[in-house]
This record gives structure tokens, sequence and C-alpha cells, in this order.
């Protein structure tokens, strides 16, 4: 059985090192780091329906990157869009990780989810999620937005850019596969 300490390392050393050089949406930004928290901001325009962006937003294991999973594969990710709901994924060893919780969720228009995601995930952090969407012109502004805080040792302002990195590039591939069918370019 691996343990989930290696899990959690080899997920951050992922998470770090793929981060850097990846195209980010209009708007990506950290609006403030600081040792105990960070606030990151996201908007992209979706050419699609909010019925249609909101679909594709309840069902991460079609748009998530598997780089940035316990497990290797997104087709693990599910979301219970209800009050509860969890953001989880299934691991082959029949476990279960519990990334986020859903606290908030108005079809088409709202989705927040509690938690900590990828190496804060076994940390003394806790946080929000939010996605906000907004007609405009032929589509939907996705706004995402990402308060975490608490205690980590290392202070958490180093984490700010590659959090705002690694969700940059959720979003974008939210987009594309929302626009075009499929997540990645190649």
């Amino acid at each position: 059985m691996a343990s989930p300490f290696g899990a959690r390392t080899l997920l951050c050393s992922v998470w770090s090192a793929a981060l850097f050089g990846l195209g980010s949406p209009v708007g990506a930004a950290v609006i403030h780091a600081a040792p105990g928290g960070f606030e990151l901001k996201q908007i992209v325009h979706i050419s699609a329906p909010a019925a249609r962006v909101y679909a594709a937003l309840i069902q991460p294991a079609k748009w998530w990157n598997s780089q940035h999973t316990y497990s290797g594969s997104a087709a693990n990710l599910s979301l219970d869009p209800r009050p509860g709901g969890c953001f989880c994924e299934a691991l082959s060893n029949g476990g279960v990780v519990q990334h986020l919780v859903v606290v908030n969720i108005q079809p088409n228009e709202t989705l927040e989810l509690r938690g900590a995601l990828g190496p804060f995930h076994a940390r003394g952090v806790d946080g929000v999620l939010a996605f906000q969407l907004t007609p405009a012109g032929d589509g939907v502004d996705l706004t995402m937005t990402n308060d975490m805080g608490g205690y980590m040792s290392e202070g958490m302002e180093g984490w700010a850019p590659k959090a705002d990195a690694m969700l940059s590039e959720q979003m974008s591939r939210l987009k594309r596969y929302i626009e075009t069918g499929a997540p990645s370019s190649r």
C-alpha cells in the first residue's frame, strides 16, 4: 500500500513544478498574499450559455488536469452538486479523498466550496473556492475566487502564485472543454 504522505509529496512536487509557464485566462491575479493566507481572483469569458457552463463546471472529471489529482486520473473526480456534497476523488485502494464540500449552490449562477486542495489538504488551512457565472456578450464571464487562510510553518504567501497558476490552468481547461469539447489544446 502506498503511503499517503508519498502521494502528497508527489502531488506537491508535480503541482509546484508543473505550474510555471502555463497560459492563464484574462484577469488571473493574486489579489493579496500574506503569511497567514491569500486571495486569488480569475475571470474568464466562455462563449456558451450559463446552463452549459454550469453543467460542465460540476463535472470536473471531464476537464480537470489529471496531474493535479492524488490518483493520477481526473476520471476519478466527482462533485455532488448539493449543500454538503463532496468534491471527491476515488483512489485505487478503495479510499476516497474529500477535496472540498459544497456550501452554496445556485444552478447556472453560483457554486461555492469549502476546504483545501493539493498541498494545503493536510495542513492547518481552510478556504473557499467560489465560482460566479455572469451573462456577458455571447456567453458567460466565469469569476473564480479562492480565499485561503490558516497556518503553515513556511507561511502561505509563497504558495499564492503557485495556487493561482494551478487554478488558472483548470479555468483554461474548463473554457476549452466547453468551447471545443476537449480540455487540452493537444
